[in-house]
C-alpha cells in the first residue's frame, strides 16, 4: 500500500480555497462550504479550524483579498481539551500552542500549584501520549493570551537556545490608565527586583539589572483609558507592566504596579500575537487571537481621539 505524501495527507484534513474576489472571512466560509449557516461558520472559526495564507485566525470580519489561500478544517478535533483556563489552538508532535485565561500560572512555582503545565500534562496522559509540557516562556498569572509549550526536552532546548531567532513577532494588547499623549514610542530601561521581589526600573544599570525594550502603539484613547499595542524586543519579568508605569499609564487592574483603577476586575493585558519559525521544520507559524471583548467594550460607547483598527 502506497504511503500518502505530505500534500496528500494534508488534503484529507482540510479543504483549500483561493479567494477570487475581495470579501470578509465569514462570508467566504459560508460560500465555500456550500452555504452553511452563519452560526456554523462562526463555530468553525471559534474552533481554530481556519487559516488564511497559513495564518490561523478566528476573526470573522478579517478582510480577504484576491489570491489569498483559505484552508478550512474538515474534521472536529478529537479528545479536545475542555478547561476553563486553557484552550488548545494548535498541536503537533513537537509543540502545542494554547490560549491562556487570566487566573492560572504558566508553570507551578511550588509543588501542587495549579498551572497550565499541569493541565497539559494531564491532557497528554489521558490521550496516552508519552510526553510532558516543557515551559519555554511565561505569562504572568493574570495575563491572558497565546503561549507555546514544547512536548519534548530536545525541542525545548532548541527554543530556549534560539528564542530570539525563532520567535520573531510577539505582541500584546493592553488597556492602560489615562489618555496617551503620543501615538507611539519606545521605552528602554534596566529592570531589577528588590528584596520584596518587586521589579523596579532604572535609566542606568543599577548593577545586575536586565536591559529591557518595549515598543508601543496607541490604538484607541479616551480621557479615562487607552488601548495600546505592545511589542517586546526583550522578554523580562513584568516588563510591560513596569514600563507602562514608567510613562504614567499603568495597566488597568494591575494591583502591583497600577494606580488602583480596575474597571474589569482583571489585569487588562493580553498576548494576542505569536509568530515563530517551527523549531523542527522551519515553517512560519502564525497565531493571533481577537482582542478580548471586555477590553473593547470600554471603548464602544466612548468618543475616541485615535481610532486605528487592530493589525
Amino acid at each position: 500500500m502506497r504511503n500518502k505524501t505530505g500534500a496528500e495527507y494534508a488534503a484529507t484534513k482540510y479543504s483549500e480555497h483561493v479567494v477570487r474576489e475581495d470579501t470578509t472571512l465569514l462570508e467566504f466560509i459560508m460560500q465555500a462550504m456550500d452555504g452553511i449557516s452563519r452560526n456554523k461558520a462562526k463555530d468553525i472559526l471559534a474552533g481554530h479550524g481556519v487559516t488564511v495564507d497559513r495564518h490561523n485566525t478566528t476573526r470573522f470580519d478579517e478582510p480577504l483579498h484576491v489570491g489569498q489561500v483559505v484552508r478550512i478544517s474538515k474534521h472536529k478535533r478529537n479528545n479536545q481539551l475542555l478547561n476553563q483556563y486553557v484552550k488548545i489552538v494548535y498541536e503537533d508532535k513537537d509543540l502545542v500552542v494554547i490560549e491562556k485565561a487570566p487566573g492560572i500560572l504558566s508553570m507551578p512555582a511550588t509543588a501542587k500549584q495549579y498551572s497550565v503545565k499541569q493541565v497539559l500534562d494531564e491532557y497528554f496522559a489521558k490521550r496516552h501520549f508519552k510526553c510532558t509540557a516543557h515551559t519555554v516562556h511565561r505569562l504572568d498569572r493574570e495575563t491572558s493570551g497565546l503561549m507555546m509549550y514544547a512536548k519534548d526536552i530536545e525541542i525545548a532546548k532548541v527554543l530556549e537556545a534560539d528564542w530570539k531567532e525563532i520567535v520573531y513577532d510577539r505582541r500584546y494588547v493592553a488597556v492602560v490608565s489615562g489618555e496617551m499623549e503620543r501615538e507611539g514610542g519606545t521605552i528602554e530601561s534596566w529592570l531589577k527586583d528588590n528584596k520584596a521581589y518587586v521589579t523596579y526600573s532604572s535609566t542606568s544599570d543599577p548593577g545586575g539589572g536586565k536591559y529591557a525594550v518595549t515598543h508601543y502603539h496607541t490604538l484607541k484613547t479616551t480621557p479615562q483609558h487607552s488601548l495600546v499595542e505592545l511589542k517586546l524586543e526583550t522578554g523580562r519579568k513584568n516588563q510591560i507592566r513596569v514600563h507602562m508605569q514608567d510613562i504614567g499609564h499603568p495597566v488597568l487592574g494591575d494591583n502591583k504596579y497600577g494606580n488602583g483603577r480596575d474597571p474589569l476586575g482583571r489585569l487588562c493585558l493580553h498576548a494576542y500575537r505569536l509568530h515563530f519559525f517551527h523549531p523542527r521544520t522551519g515553517e512560519r507559524m502564525l497565531f493571533e487571537t481577537p482582542f478580548p471583548k471586555e477590553f473593547m467594550k470600554l471603548f464602544n460607547n466612548s468618543q475616541t481621539s485615535n481610532d486605528n483598527e487592530e493589525d
